[in-house]
């Protein structure tokens, strides 16, 4: 019987369900360098931890995740923020962790560092942000996933939180994840299928500051699993299928606390006006092949242009319609593709922690705008992870 690109959940049960005689399994969770490429490998603890600061560094072969040469390979990695393990179960646990060189200095692809700096110089403002993650759900043909194959479904219109067969596809998945996502200790806030068939959403948040990344990035872990149990290929990318069809993005809702309270307008409003002003550098950070998804089409705004308006999905950056009317609360930035946080109009493979950081430098503290534009806005960039 040829072996399977997908798990044997009943094989399986039997081993999950063996004791662990009061050993822990705790899994390190990276970023590779490509910058949206998730890493892992796992060890034994003899205890619980209570928190990442009792867990100790680890290190791997760089030379072999694009981040380091073989003759000087080791790559460090520290623990940030600990998660409940869906898979293994029990005590077991998920660990998000980020790299550094051996001089003990942040590696390059390191944007988590970066804007954990950025966020501690902000912690007055409490900078709290909404992830919404698009992606689509392909086989292993590469076919995207209940399309006929050799051709197109029907045209978009029935999809988007659609109900029944032919209309939600992969809802299995979706469910999974959300469950794994919820016992993992991750904040999801909600899922819904998105315009294009197989093509889903779910939304992190509102997290504070570096949170909203190390969630965003624990949630991409775990739906990778997932798909892997089921056989199925995950795609961040902007633009999948080329043509009449929406692309996927990583939208971001951005509110600080003077934002979140009556007389807030006044200061959404001087964060778009900022934000107008670097539209050119937010987007060469918000994730490669975004020209493909921000085309003025299918819900976007063009890539060349700065938009921004009320209740408008094809602009940069929307003012929801219930936060005009109350004058306070969010605005959601359309832009990017990936994160360690994102924008609306962010690509979906948009880097969160860059993302993150450079909407809090923007938004928050005006001097380190550049470099939070760019944590916040692109998770895919070659050479850069969060």
């Amino acid at each position: 019987m040829p072996f399977e690109l997908k798990s044997n959940t009943a094989t399986l049960a039997k081993y999950l369900a063996l004791p662990q005689n009061g050993s822990i399994m705790a899994t390190y969770i990276w970023i590779g360098g490509s910058g949206m490429d998730i890493r892992t490998k796992t060890k034994t603890l003899t205890k619980i931890p209570t928190s990442a600061s009792e867990l100790s560094e680890w290190n791997f072969d760089g030379s072999s995740t694009m981040q380091a040469e073989g003759h000087d390979s080791d790559v460090y990695i520290r623990p940030g923020a600990i998660f409940k393990d869906p898979f293994m179960g029990g005590d077991n646990i998920l660990v998000i962790c980020d790299c550094y060189n051996k001089d003990g200095t942040p590696h390059k692809t390191n944007g988590r560092a970066k804007a954990l700096e950025i966020f501690n110089k902000t912690l007055d403002e409490k900078p709290w942000f909404g992830l919404e993650q698009e992606y689509t759900l392909f086989d292993l043909d590469g076919q995207v996933l209940g399309w006929p194959k050799g051709g197109f479904p029907g045209p978009q219109g029935p999809y988007y939180c659609g109900v029944g067969a032919g209309r939600a596809i992969g809802r299995d998945i979706v469910e999974a994840h959300y469950k794994a996502c919820l016992f993992a200790g991750v904040k999801i806030a909600g899922t819904n299928a998105e315009v294009m068939p197989a093509q889903w959403e779910f939304q992190v948040g509102p997290a504070e500051g570096i949170e909203a990344g190390d969630h965003l990035w624990v949630a991409r872990y775990i739906l990778e699993r997932v798909a892997e149990d089921f056989g199925v290929v995950v795609s961040f990318s902007p633009k999948p299928i080329k043509g009449d069809w929406n692309g996927a993005g990583c939208h971001t809702n951005v509110s600080t606390a003077k934002m979140r309270v009556e007389g807030g307008m006044k200061y959404i409003e001087e964060a778009i006006e900022r934000l107008s002003l670097r539209h050119d550098a937010h987007i060469a950070v918000y994730g490669e092949g975004n020209d493909a998804r921000l085309t003025g089409h299918h819900e976007t705004a063009n890539i060349s242009t700065f938009l921004h308006g009320v209740a408008n999905r094809g602009a940069s950056i929307r003012i929801p319609r219930p936060v005009a009317a109350a004058g306070y609360g969010y605005f959601e930035d359309r832009r990017r593709r990936r994160t360690w946080t994102r924008t609306r109009s962010p690509a979906s493979s948009l880097r969160p922690s860059a993302a993150l950081r450079k909407l809090t430098a923007l938004y928050v503290t005006p001097h380190h705008h550049l470099l939070l534009i760019r944590l916040l806005s692109h998770p895919s960039k070659k050479g850069h992870s969060p």
